[in-house]
């Protein structure tokens, strides 16, 4: 059972109880969708009678609580979404000998934090009204969440008012793609002079997995006309598969590739599953960068809107239960806050940030068998160890454990039992690579080349070809990469062809055609300086200028699209 570890816990009756609920085919609220939450309830004695609920949503993960305060009739029920500033290193608790506030318990001791009297000027209440995403309390030993306005593009204002006001206006967004942005960020390769004399090109020792490349494309050297990332090369070429370390930014290194390159031995297999690529998506560029995982901790995080818990307008009316706000039972993740930044704690450690998933307006499926099955597939979500959309067999899942361990799987029931360790988590859609289910060996997803039954998107004559990005995660001796790709015109297939040629085991899709759904920053420190080093160079448009300075999205300005993050890992003392 998912809650086995829980179980000897005193509460062990209540974790049944929450099974049951989170189970249940039956409108609920986000609180009752996580089975592993612990409550706590005290009642304060002061000028007002205040009752104090404490729930922490996930005890293993220690990082999200939600602190109500009712003071009886007459007043005003108030919640509080609280985040843990040190969830390793600290608990936070209620206690009756300590009635105006939080207990934090961690090795220097026990510090009491007055949050909530007098109840016209609380701690709490100041924090609010201050209006920052995060805002510390209890000297930053805490924060509240405070809901804010995330950032959109026009392309996302525009597409975002089509989908929710206009009738058929998924398919005028559809016709917009295929007429005039289909192949708009197409970057070819430019042959280019190699390295000067005495560099080093590429072959980085305890390096990511250089691709298996033909011999044709051995010897070539490829100008990348749009990349934004230092590779130490500046206006050298960079032969094609290779990786080069990202200048400043040590675990960290790019590589670029024309699909054509890979060596034939890999497009000549698992030929039933992957089509033929056609011309111009064989010739077009893709980047990709190769985090080194023990180096760097893996994050996520939900926007301010989007992804969203309802229904997607994809589910069959066969498979959706109309007496359900949503296929979990839920259409809010309120009182929960999202808000599409990370934590100012993490600021001072980020390396890099890059776009999730598909929104859930196509974050289910239409066609084929995940359509009929679990309402139809919606792409599950959790942050923090909060779960926000059940995570769905079948599905690729990016995840975390509790240990910061990353890993990449084709979901299934069984997999369940993780529930309680997984610290964040993100599905979308079917994998482009994933273990053969009879050798084990690394291969195309079975399918890659289905549109529907793949939920591809793209245009229902199968016009694949667009802007995409991926993920994967390759693993070589005893060093494990975190891979980002991103492929300026590709279909599925052309996707992974590349992820199979640089050793991937396994792959997944991101989101598509337009820059800020495939941005990817890097953040270099120059002595006091911070660098924003885009992936490609119009990835900056997603960002805003304020006084001439450039203010990245996720990181320095809430965002309405979710996204993953790297932190470089604290140095054991």
């Amino acid at each position: 059972m998912a809650f086995a570890a829980l179980a000897a816990d005193s509460n062990a009756a209540a974790w049944l109880d929450q099974a049951a609920e989170y189970a249940a085919q039956a409108p609920k609220t986000v609180i009752e969708l996580q089975q592993f939450r612990r409550t706590t309830t005290i009642a304060t004695q002061g000028q007002r009678r205040t009752t104090a609920t404490l729930i922490e949503l996930n005890p293993q993960i220690n990082a999200w609580f939600l602190l109500t305060l009712d003071g009886g009739e007459g007043t005003i029920r108030t919640t509080y979404h609280l985040e843990n500033g040190d969830p390793s290193g600290q608990r936070i608790r209620l206690a009756e000998a300590y009635g105006d506030g939080i207990q934090v318990v961690s090795a220097a001791g026990i510090r009491n934090c007055k949050l909530w009297s007098p109840a016209s000027g609380s701690v709490l209440e100041q924090a609010r009204r201050s209006s920052l995403p995060y805002a510390p309390v209890c000297e930053g030993r805490l924060y509240l969440r405070n809901a804010v306005s995330g950032k959109s593009t026009n392309l996302e204002k525009a597409t975002g008012f089509l989908r929710d006001h206009v009738w058929g206006g998924e398919k005028i967004i559809g016709l917009v793609r295929q007429q005039f942005y289909r192949d708009a960020f197409l970057e070819k390769g430019t042959p280019g002079p190699g390295p000067k004399r005495g560099d080093k090109d590429g072959g980085i020792r305890d390096g990511p997995i250089s691709a298996a490349v033909g011999r044709a494309y051995a010897d070539q050297y490829v100008l990348p006309e749009h990349l934004g990332i230092d590779l130490g090369q500046s206006d050298r070429g960079l032969t094609p598969g290779q990786w080069y370390p990202a200048v400043g930014l040590d675990g960290a290194y790019g590589s670029l590739i024309e699909p054509r390159a890979i060596d034939m031995e890999i497009p000549a297999s698992y030929r039933s599953r992957v089509k033929n690529l056609d011309a111009v998506e064989a010739s077009a560029l893709a980047y990709l960068v190769a985090f080194d995982l023990s180096e760097f901790d893996l994050g996520f995080a939900l926007g301010t809107d989007h992804p969203r818990v309802g229904w997607s307008p994809r589910t069959l009316d066969e498979v959706r239960d109309h007496s359900l706000p949503g296929p979990d039972g839920i259409g809010t993740v309120a009182p929960l806050v999202v808000n599409g930044t990370v934590s100012p704690l993490l600021a001072g450690r980020m390396v890099a940030t890059f776009t999730g998933g598909f929104k859930r307006e196509h974050g289910a499926f239409r066609y084929g068998a995940l359509a009929h099955r679990n309402h139809g597939s919606h792409y599950g979500f959790i942050e923090q160890g909060s779960l926000f959309s059940k995570l769905q067999p079948g599905l690729a899942t990016l995840y975390v454990l509790n240990d910061g361990t990353v890993a990449m799987k084709t979901w299934n029931k069984e997999d369940d039992a993780m529930l309680p360790r997984i610290r964040h988590a993100r599905q979308n859609g079917v994998p482009l690579i994933e273990p053969d289910e009879r050798t084990g060996v690394p291969a195309p997803g079975a399918l890659i080349a289905q549109w529907g039954p793949g939920n591809w998107s793209g245009s229902a004559d199968e016009n694949l070809r667009t802007l995409r990005a991926g993920a994967c995660l390759q693993e070589t001796g005893s060093r494990r990469f975190l891979v980002y790709g991103f492929f300026s015109s590709a279909t599925p297939s052309a996707m992974a062809r590349v992820f199979q040629g640089y050793g991937c085991r396994y792959a997944m899709h991101l989101d598509m055609n337009a820059l800020e759904h495939t941005y990817l920053a890097l953040y270099v420190r120059d002595a006091d300086r911070l660098v924003i080093e885009h992936l490609v160079q119009g990835m900056a448009e997603a960002d805003k200028k304020v006084a001439g300075r450039l203010i990245p999205r996720f990181l320095g300005l809430p965002d309405d699209r979710d996204f993953f993050y790297l932190v470089r890992r604290k140095r054991q003392q």
